[in-house]
């Protein structure tokens, strides 16, 4: 009865073999919306996913990862990967300082209650708001209330409880200066959202200190300071930032690959919704020495590669010149500067004015800086960086003139000689007069034994030697160099003063009189006016005020010659062309550089 309806009954049947094979396929691949997990490239094993708590144990026995295609996420964004050198050791923020690779990491899980804008200023981050009472002691933070912890946990004050009680254990095992500083602050929890600090002298750097990154009191209930130091959660952390820890792979028993992923409670916050985050995910590959690192980032493997010093960035210019890569650049806030010693008796005419501005006037800045440096570092015209808030453009410093530096010079010595013959007459009349000597003044510049920077200082003493002063260079390598700069043991020293990491530019250590014997003011600079200008600007918690006081210390630096500012490094990043979007503002450490990340895109 049915053979006059056999054609369609085959159609019948063979349409529903084909929709049980779509059925069976559909199934089996995922859609679109699906988070997919990186694949591991060739040779790589995964150690660790984010579980909370859960041990991340790096596997040995897997080989050296080889180099693998752009990564492809599940909606078919490709993975930013950039390339650090050396190794994760605790994806922690209270431990980030002791390890770069760690702290560039963990700025992108985790967060502060402030952070910082592209001019290094002080901007809400887990903190909603604050308020400073009169006398500078007492700091009450408002904490936000939609904030969630990346496993879905309400953030909330029992969090900064948390943290500043690791921070301030005397048995905290991370960096000893963070320890001895947080153990001078009391931290009370006033509600759920309401924390106070109470300081034991007023600060206006303080929102600098509390950007440090926040625990997750849930995740860590319990934990000592000691026992923090080998937790899993070290290789498994939980933070409110915009990227969070998706796998570590290993090989050879070492960590070489950390995925990242956009943390979805991050996309539902207002700033998370702001900006399109079209980097969904982040790979950093991890290299044992620069030059792998390079090589990788030439031959395409990776996306962008940090200058870590001066010899990488001279290196990563040469590279973007070659290969066609994009270089982006910003002011490191590392001050390149000569200072005095004001205080040995043998250069005791460094205390006078008129023989520092001399000094100043006979040296072309400019010049020696381009060829010591190159594009690795940029001229000095004030104790601030140019990119940093507090920076005053225009401050007249010496042009150089060798012909007034002389006559300057030997109105100054003359004048110096004349004291101090009056001097040891007073002190012992029978005293006889030391031998003339053929030059105005007799000094040594010390310096570390770094090509660049003996270079420098022979291009100084050349300039000076030119003027009849008698100027030589003595290189140390780097330990005995700071033994003798701690010693106060030099005439006039080549100086790195660096931030150390923090994004406030106060530069309080290096000038202020109360930092010397035991600070960083190794010269002895003796200046009251600078110094009353560096107590107000630490002191006062309104930006207007500080911005104010440290705009008269500009002047004031200059006019008094205090030291001779002489060059700031430039931070460089290299990335292939296809990376869009990066900007550098203010670089206070190098994870400054994910600022912006949110609105980064890959061609």
């Amino acid at each position: 009865m049915f053979r006059g309806f056999r054609w369609q009954l085959f159609a019948l049947l063979a349409a529903i073999v084909l929709f049980v094979i779509a059925a069976v396929s559909r199934l089996s691949t995922p859609t679109p919306s699906t988070i997919s997990t990186p694949s591991p490239a060739p040779g790589v094993t995964e150690s660790a996913t984010v579980q909370p708590n859960e041990a991340a144990l790096p596997t040995d026995s897997a080989p050296v990862p080889q180099v693998e295609p752009p990564v492809v996420s599940g909606d078919g964004i490709a993975t930013y990967r950039e390339a650090l050198i050396g190794g994760v050791q605790r994806l922690n923020p209270v431990f980030a300082s002791l390890n770069p690779v760690d702290r560039d990491i963990a700025a992108l899980i985790f967060e502060g209650l402030t952070t910082t804008n592209e001019f290094g200023e002080a901007r809400p981050a887990l903190a909603e708001r604050w308020i400073v009472s009169s006398d500078g002691l007492e700091w009450t933070f408002l904490l936000r209330q939609d904030v969630l912890w990346q496993d879905g946990i309400q953030f909330n004050a029992d969090d900064v409880i948390y943290t500043m009680a690791i921070l301030r254990s005397p048995d905290f095992p991370g960096d000893p200066d963070l320890g001895r500083f947080w153990r001078t602050v009391e931290t009370e929890k006033l509600d759920q959202f309401t924390v106070r600090f109470r300081l034991t002298q007023p600060l206006a750097t303080f929102l600098d200190q509390v950007s440090i990154g926040i625990l997750p009191e849930h995740a860590l209930r319990g934990t000592s300071a000691a026992a923090l130091a080998s937790h899993p959660f070290n290789l498994t952390p939980i933070g409110t930032g915009a990227y969070q820890l998706e796998a570590l792979r290993s090989a050879d028993g070492q960590i070489r690959l950390v995925d990242l992923r956009v943390a979805p409670v991050y996309r539902q916050r207002p700033e998370g919704q702001a900006q399109p985050f079209a980097l969904d995910r982040v790979r950093f590959q991890l290299y044992g020495t620069f030059d792998e690192a390079l090589n990788a980032l030439q031959s395409g493997e990776v996306d962008a590669l940090a200058g870590r010093d001066r010899n990488d960035r001279q290196g990563l210019f040469m590279a973007a010149n070659i290969h066609n890569l994009a270089s982006w650049h910003a002011v490191e806030p590392v001050l390149g500067t000569l200072i005095y010693n004001w205080v040995n008796d043998d250069t005791r005419y460094f205390r006078e004015r008129a023989v520092r501005i001399a000094l100043e006037t006979g040296l072309d800045r400019a010049a020696m800086i381009e060829r010591a440096f190159g594009f690795a570092a940029i001229l000095a015209d004030s104790p601030f960086p140019p990119n940093s808030w507090a920076y005053l453009p225009g401050i007249a410093y010496p042009a150089y003139n060798p012909t007034e530096a002389r006559r300057l010079l030997e109105l100054a010595a003359e004048r110096w000689r004349r004291q101090e013959a009056a001097a040891r007459e007073e002190e012992t009349p029978e005293a006889t007069e030391p031998p003339e000597s053929p030059f105005l003044f007799t000094f040594t510049i010390l310096t570390p034994n770094d090509p660049a920077l003996f270079s420098l200082a022979n291009e100084i003493a050349s300039q000076w030697s030119q003027l009849n002063m008698n100027v030589t260079v003595e290189a140390l390598d780097l330990a005995s160099y700071q033994a003798r700069l701690e010693a106060h043991d030099f005439d006039v020293a080549l100086v790195e003063y660096s931030m150390g990491g923090a994004t406030d530019p106060d530069p309080f250590a290096f000038w202020h009189q109360g930092e010397y014997p035991d600070g960083e003011n190794y010269g002895g600079a003796d200046d009251r006016a600078i110094s009353e200008l560096l107590e107000l600007a630490r002191r006062d918690p309104s930006g207007l005020n500080r911005m104010g006081h440290y705009q008269e210390f500009q002047r004031e630096f200059a006019n008094r010659a205090i030291a001779i500012p002489m060059y700031f490094p430039v931070y460089t990043v290299v990335t292939t062309q296809r990376l869009q979007g990066l900007q550098l503002g203010y670089i206070g450490t190098s994870a400054d550089r994910f600022r912006n990340i949110g609105a980064w895109s890959l061609n």
